[in-house]
């Protein structure tokens, strides 16, 4: 596994077998950036079911301020700082060992990237449903294909899907409600 563009790009990222982990496959990164583009520079990124941390490593390359990796597995957490010691940004990242929906309530981020494990599907909009109580400026969710997510969670409303394989990246920005001058 490495880092596809940036400051670091084709950097080597330490990686975990045994752990049953499905890392965000090198093109889905690569396309997923090049939709984020700049909008990713400045920002707080947050990983949530991080595993190797390879997207928010991805976006602290790319010019985000700060990024948060959530993942449940010690291993796995000890592998992101790892990861980020390796690189020198230790300090740009706060690496959170724990459950993502016990902790995203309590997390500020403008863009959040959430890849729970394919065989918790409710997991996933369980996350999204959290996070459309307050939403992010954006709020992106990895998940298989076959298993589309709704329009609408909360605050959130789906703006793109993209498929790529197996995988579909479904993109979330908060619900706009216009309003009409009649209702003053």
């Amino acid at each position: 596994m490495r880092v596809i563009g940036g400051e670091f790009r084709s950097r080597r990222l330490k990686s975990l077998p045994g752990l049953r982990m499905r890392p965000t496959p090198d093109r889905l990164r690569e396309t997923l950036f090049a939709i984020l583009a700049d909008r990713v520079r400045g920002v707080v990124f947050l990983d949530a079911y991080a595993g190797t941390g390879a997207v928010g490593l991805e976006a602290l390359s790319r010019g985000a301020a700060r990024a948060i990796f959530i993942e449940k597995h010690r291993r796995a957490v000890e592998l992101i700082r790892e990861n980020l010691a390796a690189l020198g940004i230790a300090g740009q990242a706060e690496v959170i060992h724990g459950e993502a929906l016990v902790r995203l309530p309590r997390l500020a981020a403008d863009i959040v990237f959430l890849d729970p494990p394919y065989e918790r599907e409710r997991e996933c909009r369980a996350a999204l449903r959290l996070l459309g109580a307050a939403p992010p400026s954006l709020a992106v969710a990895q998940h298989p294909a076959r298993a589309p997510l709704d329009e609408h969670y909360g605050g959130l409303r789906r703006v793109r899907i993209l498929r790529q394989g197996d995988n579909a990246l479904s993109f979330f920005e908060p619900e706009v409600i216009a309003c009409n001058e009649d209702d003053s």
